[in-house]
């Protein structure tokens, strides 16, 4: 992540002082985001199954105590991410990881697109008009970063597994 375009002192004052307001209810946000999520893309909803049960609809994924974990464990990543802006290389491991396990579960990394959407979609909803334009491409250059990190996972496992 070092050798991508980091952010500038101004967008990472951008990111934490919008992400100051949204981290506060992070599951309340959260969801915002994965119900946008679920409303892009319907076929991302089997992905989440706990102890071998299946949703019939986002509603019922979505008010589920194990997908409200995962919700908490989300916000908690782009948490770590605001937190080491300055210094995002020392998060590479872990965003790797996150991204293998996530190959395992079936995702595709083209839904990383979808889920960035989404997490703009939370923090306009969340920030009213203080989600601007400029802010809009600070958390985009930031969820860009993480994703690259996380896209490793999947270049470091071989083909076929």
């Amino acid at each position: 992540m070092a050798s991508g375009m980091p952010l500038s002192v101004r967008q990472c004052a951008l990111v934490r002082e919008s992400w100051e307001r949204v981290s506060g209810s992070p599951v309340q946000h959260g969801l915002v985001l994965f119900t946008r999520l679920f409303d892009l893309d319907p076929d991302l909803l089997p992905l989440f199954q706990y102890n071998c049960k299946q949703f019939a609809s986002p509603q019922e994924c979505l008010s589920a105590p194990e997908f409200l974990d995962h919700v908490r464990k989300v916000m908690l990543v782009i948490d770590a991410a605001v937190s080491h802006l300055e210094n995002l290389s020392c998060l590479e491991e872990y965003l790797c990881n996150l991204g293998k396990k996530h190959q395992a579960i079936g995702v595709k990394v083209e839904s990383f697109s979808t889920v960035g959407e989404s997490l703009l979609y939370m923090l306009e909803k969340c920030l009213g008009t203080a989600f601007s334009p400029d802010v809009r491409e600070a958390w985009s250059k930031l969820y860009g970063a993480v994703v690259k990190a996380m896209r490793r996972g999947w270049e470091t496992l071989p083909e076929g597994d």
